[in-house]
């Protein structure tokens, strides 16, 4: 994998020219568009593949509900907008987890593309262990992150969302071949924002991340496709 193929840039806005605009920009210095709920619920499955066009999509809808549900959510999510990686909550449980891998590759399979990657989330970088003792999960987040990737693993995902911190241990405990996308990532000169637990891209990537999602460093910069490419660079 190239370097710059590690980078899946965050475009988080409902507005489809912005989303046009910026992907246009950056999509020659990254690997692939993450699109979320923001954009998916203001333009729908039309909209997320007008923006992907050929680039990877990182379809970004952390599905979380009963085993039925998700599995039906994740079949239409593949056969409309045909990503490359797909996300559930890791916390909806074994048998939620183990319907949506189903699902994945029967949708899959009907349409004649290759599954996307199923990744769960674990724990969300905007939260700490504080926040996590706040809901009355009272665990360490490295702790409460390995159980859910080990988990995930038992279910049948190809890998979990994680930040940068638990990249190590993951890799230890769910092997070298557990895909690992990590968010948190944050050039050493950006702004301060609402992610707790981040690391620099470069120091992500050597510790092991395969896939980095990065935002705001790069869609708010005054040259989305110079801060992308600058990303890149420091990857080398």
């Amino acid at each position: 994998m190239q370097p710059h193929e590690r980078i899946l840039v965050a475009i988080d806005t409902p507005d489809m020219a912005t989303a046009r605009a910026l992907a246009a920009r950056v999509r020659a210095h990254v690997g692939g568009i993450k699109l979320g709920m923001e954009f998916h619920n203001a333009n729908g499955p039309e909209g997320v593949r007008e923006i992907a066009g050929d680039t990877p999509l990182f379809l970004d809808l952390k599905y979380h509900d009963i085993p039925n549900t998700v599995a039906g959510a994740i079949r239409s999510a593949v056969t409309t907008c045909r990503p490359r990686i797909i996300n559930i909550h890791a916390s909806g449980g074994p048998a939620m987890m183990r319907a949506a891998v189903a699902a994945n590759k029967e949708a899959a399979e009907k349409i004649g593309i290759e599954p996307p990657l199923m990744i769960a989330v674990t724990v969300l970088t905007s939260i700490d262990d504080s926040d996590l003792d706040a809901v009355g999960q009272a665990t360490p987040s490295g702790d409460q992150v390995k159980r859910l990737a080990l988990l995930a693993k038992a279910a049948g995902c190809d890998g979990v969302v994680c930040s940068p911190h638990e990249i190590a241990a993951l890799h230890a405990a769910c092997g070298e071949d557990f895909t690992l996308v990590v968010p948190g990532i944050r050039p050493a000169d950006a702004a301060e924002d609402d992610q707790k637990r981040k690391m620099t891209p470069a120091d992500a990537v050597a510790a092991g991340a395969d896939y980095i999602v990065i935002g705001r460093p790069i869609t708010q910069a005054a040259d989305p496709a110079a801060a992308a490419k600058a990303i890149a660079e420091s990857l080398l």
